[in-house]
């Protein structure tokens, strides 16, 4: 892109980077739906922990790709993809289907939840960026 057009049409690095690394913890969340591990932390055996965590995975994944495409209305569904990845995460974790029975386990959730809300308040911080 031409470094003269308008900040409106141009990719900001950040936000790109942040659009790679909702696509890869996307796909992380997935590996970890299935495999009910990653990096040490856990999540329950039970089939509905699976289909929760795949969809999590995918909403992240889908509103990470929504991100590098710089259209508002995109940008607009991958904050209301990201709300509900917050939502389930808490939902998980409220039902016992990402376990606390350690101090490990809480950092995790509340990092990863964390990670999430930063992602959703940066973008909606940087609209008029996309276009």
């Amino acid at each position: 892109m031409n470094p003269t057009e308008p900040a409106v049409h141009r990719r900001h690095r950040a936000i790109t980077v942040i659009a790679v690394l909702m696509i890869l913890f996307g796909i992380a969340e997935v590996v970890a739906a299935f495999s009910h591990r990653f990096f040490g932390i856990r999540t329950d055996q039970a089939t509905i922990a699976t289909s929760v965590g795949v969809a999590i995975g995918v909403f992240y994944f889908v509103a990470g790709a929504l991100v590098l495409t710089m259209k508002k209305w995109a940008v607009g569904f991958a904050l209301v993809l990201l709300v509900a990845i917050i939502i389930g995460r808490i939902a998980m974790s409220v039902t016992g289907l990402y376990p606390t029975d350690s101090l490990k386990q809480i950092f995790a959730i509340v990092a990863g939840t964390s990670i999430v809300a930063a992602f959703a308040v940066y973008l909606r911080l940087k609209w008029s960026a996309f276009a």
